[in-house]
């Protein structure tokens, strides 16, 4: 039974009866959908859901096989992007799409620069922009490049050139996902401000967590068809699981072994040991690090700790200038990726839209990349190998995909994650470095992964782990490198692996 929010205030929006088809999927069902004026509204569901295509729906990238949408009780027609902003219609993605090279008063106006006789009227953006961003409460100066703002500052700008053409409707499709603490903090602020103000939010996100603070109400969809819609605060976090993934759950329990069922490494020799290792690129400085074999090692620490740049030190993504490192005892030198691979390293990197994968290739050709750049030139995989390998692991990966020959550009958030690992997988690894493997993908597929990372540690492969929820982290790694200032400053283990300990430590507590 599809369950519906009280009607209290007024529809700005209401999608009603959406559907649409693409070759071999129905991508959305007779979906309904409502938001509004002043509301702040979660759209929540897996990768693969509908989420993506409904709001392609509204900003006029994709046109519907049937249905209708209104704003403000008016029917509207909308095919185009440039038509979605004409009804008041933006949209800040995650990625911003804004131009680093310009100033931030370049960037608001772009487009619609203000104008005196044929020529931009440089004093008046300059003061315009600074109003509009003073307004907003956003401290930034309008001269600035772009690209010396923070991410957070650029979500910020972002949203207000998003609500300086007369937006009613504003879609926030991942916005906090590259944002530490204090960073989600001031766009919370923000958007309660625009609420304020009348504006209707759509709110996409899969930190659950976030859904409770800042949004009024949720709407859940689930292979493309409408689940329900619900009052936040009337609705259960462990409810709303349960109704994404389409089956009960019992609590996100911890999937690692108890602590009395975990292997002693004592008097082992690490599969991978760094001694002083620092390099000049990152300038994370000089740490020890010993992970061993069928261990899950997690790296925590705020945005901007270090994490990121010591497994890249590691694997020679970023060449080490200092110290040195060993693998199974012996002393080894890692001057670039390729030398990691060839010593039986993986690397799964934090954006996978820049480092991960070739959006322009299927996903057979994005599976098997790895393997045959570790071959080399002169010892070519054939097609009836590639299409073997890509079966394969899209099976053992559950990776929903019409083919192996899909443009991988296609797929949901998480489908391209775990084409990457099956990219991996393939090279048979016996270390692996998973750079936040679960950002922006739901919570079904995230509980996947986890799975799928406590099954390679128990083959005997190492993992390195990092990801910004602690929580996951604590269910999947036995031992917790933490970081400060671009530096390791202790380990945890055993009782102290929980959150009071590891946010001690971040603060200042050293345990070594």
């Amino acid at each position: 039974m599809i369950e519906m929010g009280n009607e209290t205030q007024p529809s700005l929006l209401t999608m009603r009866n959406t559907g649409i088809s693409f070759p071999g999927v129905r991508a959305l069902n007779q979906v309904n959908f409502t938001l509004r004026h002043g509301e702040i509204h979660a759209l929540m569901g897996e990768n693969g859901a509908g989420k993506s295509t409904l709001i392609k729906v509204l900003t006029g990238v994709y046109q519907t096989d049937e249905g209708s949408v209104a704003i403000e009780g008016e029917p509207v027609f909308i095919r185009s992007p440039s038509d979605a902003r004409k009804h008041g219609v933006s949209t800040v993605y995650q990625e911003v799409n804004l131009c680093p090279n310009l100033s931030v008063a370049e960037n608001l106006f772009l487009g619609h620069e203000p104008r005196k006789m044929g020529l931009i009227d440089w004093r008046k953006m300059h003061t315009e922009a600074a109003g509009l961003l003073e307004k907003l409460n956003i401290a930034v100066d309008t001269g600035a490049q772009l690209d010396s703002c923070s991410i957070a500052i650029q979500q910020l700008i972002a949203i207000a050139r998003a609500v300086m053409v007369d937006c009613k409707i504003l879609i926030l499709d991942e916005p906090t996902s590259s944002l530490d603490e204090s960073e989600v903090q001031k766009l919370f602020t923000l958007m309660r401000q625009l609420k304020d103000q009348g504006v209707g939010i759509i709110f996409i996100t899969h930190f659950i967590e976030e859904v409770y603070r800042i949004c009024d109400r949720i709407t859940v969809l689930r292979n493309g068809k409408l689940v329900g819609e619900y009052v936040a605060q009337d609705m259960p976090r462990l409810a709303l699981v349960s109704k994404m993934m389409g089956k009960a759950l019992d609590d996100l329990a911890k999937l690692k072994p108890d602590e009395d069922e975990l292997k002693s490494y004592e008097g082992e020799i690490p599969l991978v040991q760094a001694h002083g290792l620092s390099s000049g690129v990152s300038k994370v400085f000089p740490f020890d690090l010993k992970i061993y074999k069928g261990e899950v090692i997690g790296f925590s620490g705020l945005l901007g700790s270090g994490r990121s740049e010591l497994v890249r030190s590691i694997y020679g993504a970023d060449k080490a200038v200092h110290g040195n490192l060993s693998l199974k005892g012996n002393t080894v030198k890692i001057k670039k990726p390729l030398d990691a691979m060839k010593q039986r390293m993986a690397y799964l990197p934090e954006d996978r839209k820049a480092d991960g994968i070739f959006s322009e290739l299927s996903v057979r050709e994005n599976i098997i990349i790895a393997l045959q750049t570790k071959y080399g030139l002169f010892k070519r995989i054939s097609r009836k190998d590639m299409e073997k390998y890509a079966d394969e692991y899209i099976k053992l990966l559950n990776i929903k995909t019409p083919g192996s020959e899909t443009p991988v550009r296609s797929l949901s958030g998480g489908n391209q994650q775990k084409v990457i690992l099956a990219r991996w997988l393939l090279t048979n690894p016996e270390f692996m470095i998973l750079d936040e493997p679960t950002r922006g993908i739901d919570v079904g597929t995230k509980t996947e992964i986890q799975k799928l990372i406590l099954k390679l540690a128990s083959e005997g492969r190492s993992v390195a782990f990092i990801s910004s929820e602690l929580d996951e982290m604590l269910r999947t790694c036995s031992r917790m490198a933490v970081m400060r200032d671009r530096r390791k400053i202790g380990e945890l283990s055993g009782q102290d692996m929980n959150q009071e300990k590891i946010m001690q430590t971040i603060a200042g507590g050293e345990h070594a």
